[in-house]
């Protein structure tokens, strides 16, 4: 492949990665929560124009990009202060990130805030939901992932759980975007993998891929998880990216809410890094062109892209 076509692939793929995100965000919140979220989102989850709307899941991931962009670096002042900025209620935000994000919009230090809700800090899902968009932007730069993952999770999701769950979804989009293969991809996160509870469910994926088998979605559930908590969701959802490459994006978000649980979120991880290896032209154009924002994700994908790319030039 001659290096100026590899450049632009490269920038599509950036462009698949943040999008797939956002349509597997949207494709699945109105399958998410009991019957009445479901009926709460049927009146929140389409705009006036009628595009399928994105939860907080798209919402942290653009404000992180947004910071990236404007400040060439990982500063977790500007990032809280855009992810307080960002919140509204509507976007479907957990309770205690939302009791997080009123504090530091409140002016208390986020250092101080993240621990407000849950003294040992929150384990849920919300750091590994934002963290493609740091895979992204560290391609290049794999050694500078875990602490800047830790920083970026931090924020709102303190625990160690959540910033290894955070930590396997970053790396996971970083390899996808480069082309790794699935067994490349498990192998790299079973060394950086240091939490229990993750090697095994690791290693329960290294069963699945090679052999070729096709668990059933409550199989995954059982095994993986597909609740809240980093630790029952992001390994689920890297599973999910990596068994259904090839196939079409409908046919893996079909597989997500047929999953059941936390759909929006393992829908957004998995978009996220089905997107990274296939790039925008395999999203389905259909749903591309119904979803809330579509240029606004496309320019942010393209801006991070830029971003990363003047900073590679300049080492």
């Amino acid at each position: 492949m001659k290096p100026e076509v590899y450049w632009v692939a490269l920038e599509k793929r950036f462009q698949g990665s943040l999008l797939g995100l956002a349509l597997g965000d949207a494709l699945g919140a109105p399958h998410e929560g009991g019957v009445l979220e479901r009926l709460l989102w049927r009146m929140l989850g389409t705009t006036i124009e009628g595009h399928a709307r994105w939860t907080d899941d798209t919402q942290m991931s653009l404000d992180l990009v947004d910071s990236l962009v404007a400040r060439r670096s990982f500063d977790s002042d500007d990032i809280a202060r855009r992810f307080a900025a960002g919140y509204r209620w509507s976007r479907g935000y957990g309770p205690g990130a939302a009791k997080v994000l009123k504090r530091i919009a409140r002016g208390q230090d986020w250092r101080h805030a993240n621990r407000a809700v849950f003294p040992e800090g929150s384990y849920g899902n919300g750091g590994a939901m934002r963290a493609p968009a740091i895979g992204l932007f560290l391609f290049r730069r794999l050694d500078e992932l875990p602490d800047a993952v830790s920083l970026v999770s931090g924020i709102t999701h303190a625990h160690a759980l959540a910033s290894e769950g955070a930590l396997l979804v970053a790396l996971a989009t970083a390899l996808a975007l480069t082309g790794k293969s699935p067994h490349e991809i498990t192998a790299k996160l079973g060394q950086a993998c240091c939490l229990e509870p993750y090697a095994s469910k690791l290693s329960i994926v290294n069963t699945w891929l090679p052999s070729g088998g096709t668990p059933t979605a409550r199989q995954i559930a059982n095994s993986l998880g597909n609740g809240i908590a980093a630790v029952e969701s992001c390994v689920t959802a890297v599973y999910i990216a990596l068994r259904f490459l090839g196939e079409p994006f409908l046919v893996m978000q079909q597989f997500v809410v047929t999953l059941g649980g936390d759909v929006d979120t393992i829908g957004a991880m998995a978009g996220a890094i089905w997107g990274a290896a296939t790039g925008i032209d395999g999203l389905p154009a259909a749903e591309l062109l119904k979803l809330e924002q579509k240029d606004r994700l496309m320019e942010a994908a393209s801006a991070l892209y830029r971003a990363e790319s003047l900073i590679h030039k300049s080492n």
